[in-house]
């Protein structure tokens, strides 16, 4: 899978929902895409009482629960579009904005 499609895919899931006044989520949404080739997404979820969780670890759940650990490429994206992209040698590619500083 190339960085555009898994982009494109996170883009996809960047989508803002608020369950109750406590909690939201969505406003980022990870993808990445193992060894094996099998794609995970996940979401980010905020809350009041500091159970909240990024999107990154939300898929890296999901593909953990597939009993696979070998990360090709994880992607973020946030809901004004700004994205990173982390590829398996460790270098970051970062397109733009704050998500890519550091």
């Amino acid at each position: 899978m190339e960085p555009r499609e898994l982009i494109a895919l996170a883009a996809s899931l960047a989508r803002p929902f608020t369950p109750s006044a406590e909690c939201s989520s969505g406003t980022v949404a990870a993808a990445l895409v193992t060894a094996e080739s099998s794609v995970f997404t996940g979401v980010c979820v905020d809350t009041a009482c500091s159970l909240g969780f990024c999107a990154e670890h939300a898929a890296v759940a999901e593909m953990l629960k597939a009993r696979q650990s070998h990360i090709r490429m994880i992607v973020a994206v946030n809901i004004e579009g700004v994205r990173g992209v982390q590829g398996v040698r460790g270098v970051q590619e970062c397109v733009s904005g704050p998500m890519c500083s550091g």
